[in-house]
């Protein structure tokens, strides 16, 4: 069957599933089996928002498997309430994110007063991720992303914590918001270089912390980096830690040259991601008569 003839169908399992529903509220419909009839209506719901998908049409299969989910919450099901609402939330994210994000917070709303916390914790990422890549609103992000790690601690899941958490920490750094972001990366660090299996990740970390401090402050970045290689004296060998150095003499000097020499030799060996340079950048142009670039 092509698209138009499955969308067909689908509007009349709709029409059939309403139907049901309405009989099922009437008094004698109440009498004679009403449960049963609002049973079958979420089956048609279910099987007209497939339907919908099968001919994408994102936005009828997101309101049919809404409707799905509030029948299923009536007959107390909440955990099938609770899985069509992603269901609805995953077929809006393809038309309407707003939507998408109405229907994945009624889906958590039923995990967390199920004490369901992992589920409800990866479901506010998954808004998380809308508000980043299709609204670009990262204040909305961050706030989703705190609260997912919030959840993950309670649940003991350290490791999905710390991912949450660093994506705050990278978010807020871009938002200038470094007091917050400093605090993270510390934080983070000394979780993981205690780890046998993380600890080469730790240095990445008071890296991030240091470059953020010397944003702020060159007097601040000196101090954090001294403590960090006290904290955790691998720090001290890595190229992280020798660049940082070189980064603080050059700006001392107020020199550019140096400061952007520095930055390409470590760039030849590690690759700088885009938030690396941003940061970067920032510090450089508190050099005096700087054009703002690494080139």
């Amino acid at each position: 069957m092509d698209s138009s003839g499955k969308e067909k169908e689908a509007i009349q399992l709709m029409a059939e599933a309403d139907k049901k529903v309405k009989s099922s509220g009437s008094f004698l419909g109440g009498m004679f089996g009403g449960n049963q009839k609002v049973e079958e209506a979420c089956e048609m719901y279910a099987r007209a928002a497939n339907m919908f998908k099968m001919a994408k049409n994102w936005s009828a299969a997101g309101n049919a498997f809404c409707q799905a989910a509030r029948l299923h919450m009536q007959l107390q099901n909440k955990h099938d309430s609770a899985t069509s609402y992603i269901d609805a939330g995953n077929a809006f994210k393809k038309a309407d994110p707003q939507e998408a994000i109405k229907c994945l917070n009624a889906a958590i709303d039923i995990y967390t007063d199920m004490g369901r916390f992992t589920i409800a914790a990866k479901h506010h990422i998954t808004i998380a991720e809308v508000y980043e890549s299709e609204l670009v609103d990262i204040e909305k992000a961050i706030a989703h992303y705190e609260q997912a790690a919030d959840y993950y601690k309670g649940e003991e899941s350290n490791s999905s914590a710390n991912k949450c958490l660093l994506k705050v920490a990278s978010y807020s750094a871009q938002l200038e918001q470094y007091p917050k972001a400093i605090e993270i990366y510390e934080q983070v660090g000394s979780n993981t270089m205690d780890n046998p299996l993380l600890k080469y990740s730790a240095k990445e970390y008071f890296f991030k912390a240091s470059l953020c401090h010397f944003i702020v402050d060159e007097l601040n970045a000196k101090l954090a980096i001294g403590k960090y290689e006290e904290m955790f004296p691998a720090f001290s060998d890595s190229r992280e830690c020798k660049l940082l150095k070189k980064l603080l003499e050059a700006h001392e000097e107020q020199n550019a040259e140096a400061f952007t020499e520095a930055v390409k030799e470590f760039d030849s060996i590690s690759r700088l991601d885009q938030w690396l340079t941003t940061m970067l950048l920032r510090i450089k142009k508190t050099i005096q008569g700087d054009e703002g670039d690494l080139k």
